[in-house]
């Protein structure tokens, strides 16, 4: 399958327009500029804001002007945006993470290439990251990827912010709750209103037949944990972890002592801080579970039937029932039944072909709704992906302004 280096599309929360080069002062082009002769001062900041960050951490030894050029809030924003939005640097600033297991009780963060995934039908390497607190045998998930940044849960009370690129990361203060909670999650998004990252933290108690869940919320800018005043009992949290969508963190849960009562969708505004139920379309019976995802900017739905299909909805407005949409159903392959006997996760990755990239254990698929076809790229090494996240390399600091810097050795 050719693949142009165009083709492919992602969601990102912090989707601005390019910043207009006028938004960087001239006082602050002539003393964050090398002046080169043959090359005018706004051609040579149109060029850094397209190149990737591997190559920036290394041009900013080449002078301090040019330290302090890449070190603005305004270059780095303006880098993110056309890495997010500019449909020829997607492939190269990229990439996919996942904690895989390679061995039983023992748990990797693991990298791969995009444009490998979308022109490669047989095999591809993945790299290992060198993530904090590193220790194979210490449970590790990803909580979600946004901006450049990647929240990781290790174990049960160690969180990060991790920037794989610039390897700066921030250990978040312990959000540890009152009591042992019989099951925990997390949720990471961005508030674009506040300029502000966020982790909730839903924490579930059974005492006998009463539950309770606390949630607790943390807030980069203010560097601690609020306790969110959120009546959520009689209800056990399902999903380890919550989709980003748009400003909003999404969970879909259950009882998990019985998996086909009814699925509720909850959901919070990072902005306002507010909960909401989400209205779901009318489902076929016999599905097992749901899975939630984003497709494109609206948050999706994969709605598993057990060894024979999933169904996939979007939803075109938030809170609205009827502008839900089944977009398409993956038939499983008769002989690859057992494959997907659990299902499948929900959309990585959408190209603009309308190809989807799906993932379940160690293999990444590539599903046509045009003719239904599934193309198939195994990852070597690991046995299963426990969590699989897009992360787009970008400058983006998780510190604070005055903060001391963390890095990796």
């Amino acid at each position: 399958m050719e693949y142009d280096e165009d083709e492919g599309s992602h969601q990102h929360p912090k989707q601005n327009k390019p910043t207009n080069k006028s938004h960087f002062s001239s006082t602050s082009i002539q003393e964050s500029i090398l002046i080169i002769p043959t090359l005018p001062e706004e051609l040579i900041i149109e060029i850094l804001l397209r190149l990737p960050v591997k190559s920036l951490l290394k041009f900013r030894s080449v002078s301090k002007s040019w330290l302090a050029l890449i070190s603005t809030p305004e270059f780095i924003n303006t880098h993110l945006s056309i890495s997010a939005n500019n449909q020829r640097l997607v492939l190269t600033h990229h990439k996919f993470v996942l904690t895989s297991s390679v061995h039983k009780y023992q748990y990797n963060i693991e990298s791969c290439s995009l444009s490998s995934l979308l022109n490669n039908d047989s095999v591809i390497e993945s790299f290992d990251l060198d993530y904090p607190m590193n220790n194979p045998l210490k449970n590790v998930w990803i909580v979600g990827s946004v901006n450049g940044l990647i929240c990781l849960a290790i174990g049960f009370t160690d969180l990060f912010l991790w920037n794989p690129s610039t390897r700066n990361f921030k250990k978040l203060p312990d959000s540890r709750p009152t009591g042992r909670p019989a099951c925990f999650k997390y949720g990471f998004g961005y508030d674009e209103c506040h300029d502000d990252y966020k982790v909730i933290g839903m924490f579930c108690y059974i005492h006998g037949r009463s539950r309770h869940v606390e949630v607790k919320l943390y807030s980069l800018k203010s560097d601690y944990w609020r306790t969110h005043d959120e009546d959520f009992s009689g209800e056990i949290q399902f999903a380890r972890t919550g989709k980003f969508v748009n400003g909003r963190i999404y969970w879909a849960n259950n009882d998990c002592r019985d998996l086909h009562k009814e699925w509720k969708i909850i959901s919070i505004d990072l902005a306002d801080e507010k909960w909401g139920k989400v209205e779901q379309p009318c489902y076929d019976e016999g599905y097992n579970f749901l899975l939630l995802g984003a497709l494109g900017s609206d948050l999706s739905v994969f709605c598993n039937y057990p060894r024979t299909h999933t169904d996939v909805w979007v939803m075109k407005q938030y809170g609205v029932k009827e502008s839900w949409t089944k977009m398409y159903t993956i038939r499983y392959p008769s002989d690859l039944e057992n494959l997907f006997s659990s299902g499948i996760s929900p959309t990585l990755f959408m190209s603009n072909k309308g190809e989807i990239l799906l993932m379940r254990r160690s293999t990444f698929m590539r599903y046509n709704p045009k003719d239904e076809s599934i193309r198939y790229t195994k990852v070597a090494k690991f046995r299963f992906c426990i969590e699989a996240d897009i992360h787009i390399e970008s400058l983006v600091c998780p510190f604070l302004q005055d903060e001391p810097r963390t890095q990796q050795d």
